[in-house]
């Protein structure tokens, strides 16, 4: 049964692609009323950023304001990059607001944080955060004030490795080898991702340093040097794939392991054949596969990087916080053809 609540939320970061599906799910929600839309710059409405939601969505975009967004709304959603967030954070939980954080600012320790981004300014709230992985934490993030929401390729990796977690040999490499489309580094131009550069080319970029290799590491309480992690960039709009590679140990079928280990979520989706992205565009869906060569696994999980590897993963989560049907407005039909 839909319930009949009505929450009012906002999205500060709405210039970007993961601000712009946020705005495209929640105009649609039944349960969240869209008050609040807002950027760095303010004075336009948000189909003159995005042309595509013309009479569609023409809501005003204000200058992000911690007092009228605090005002106004009883959860926000922060796309903003890493540093930025956690200037926001900070005085909207005093001021009793919940927020849904899709940057990187809260998933890591403030250790490895400040080794892998720059110096933290908000270590109380790291304390009570709670990771955005609704297969880990679902329980967790029902009485969430604060949510860390994954990163892209963490959420593909995780979900792949972890029904098989305990069936690795201690000690032994944690391979992924992921690649995703060129929306994943945002609106930004820059010569790495110039359409000359990308178009008819396929490269790896951050190889085995990259700073999501902590954040698979600590949330699968694997050792960072067991993890070898690359990510490669490729000439697609959108979409994600990790390919990993596992040792592993004991008598069991990988297959149905994988079955009974995500027999009850509605989002991951166990195929008997190799993945593709194709099938998860547009959806909060992960696809995974898994194929067992003696001692080896191989691992293939599928998502759209800027749907469940960000903005519809941080719906499901402000659903879940606010005692919703997690998948209440979340998309499951694929962008196909």
């Amino acid at each position: 049964m839909r319930s009949s609540k009505l929450f009012s939320v906002g999205v500060v970061g709405a210039t970007g692609y993961t601000g712009l599906e946020l705005v495209k799910m929640l105009h649609l929600h039944p349960n969240f009323d869209l008050v609040y839309i807002a950027n760095s710059e303010g004075g336009m409405t948000i189909n003159q950023l995005h042309p595509s939601l013309n009479g569609v969505c023409e809501e005003v975009v204000h200058k992000a304001d911690v007092d009228a967004m605090a005002a106004a709304c009883d959860l926000i959603f922060l796309a903003l990059p890493h540093k930025t967030a956690m200037a926001y954070v900070k005085p909207l939980i005093e001021k009793g607001v919940k927020v849904v954080d899709l940057s990187a600012d809260y998933r890591l320790t403030q250790e490895l944080y400040e080794e892998f981004y720059v110096e933290h300014s908000d270590s109380a709230n790291l304390e009570h955060v709670v990771y955005g992985l609704p297969e880990m934490f679902r329980e967790e993030l029902k009485s969430a004030v604060l949510v860390a929401n994954p990163g892209c390729f963490p959420t593909s990796a995780i979900l792949g490795l972890l029904p098989f977690v305990e069936k690795r040999v201690s000690g032994t490499p944690v391979i992924i080898d992921a690649k995703t489309g060129v929306s994943g580094a945002g609106k930004k131009l820059s010569d790495v991702t110039h359409f000359v550069n990308v178009n008819d080319n396929l490269f790896a970029y951050n190889p085995l340093m990259h700073r999501h290799a902590p954040e698979i590491a600590q949330k699968l309480d694997i050792a960072f040097d067991s993890i070898h992690f690359v990510p490669h960039l490729v000439p697609l709009t959108r979409g994600m794939i990790s390919s990993i590679y596992i040792q592993v140990s004991g008598d069991f079928d990988a297959m149905e392991l994988l079955k009974n280990f995500y027999k009850d979520e509605r989002n991951v989706r166990v195929s008997e054949t190799p993945v593709d992205m194709k099938s998860v565009a547009g959806t909060n869906f992960c696809d995974v596969y898994v194929k067992r060569k003696g001692n080896m696994l191989f691992i293939s999980s599928a998502i759209d990087n800027l749907m469940r590897g960000a903005s519809s993963q941080a719906v499901v989560n402000a659903n879940i916080m606010m005692g919703l049907d997690e998948n209440t407005a979340i998309p499951n039909i694929a962008y196909v053809p």
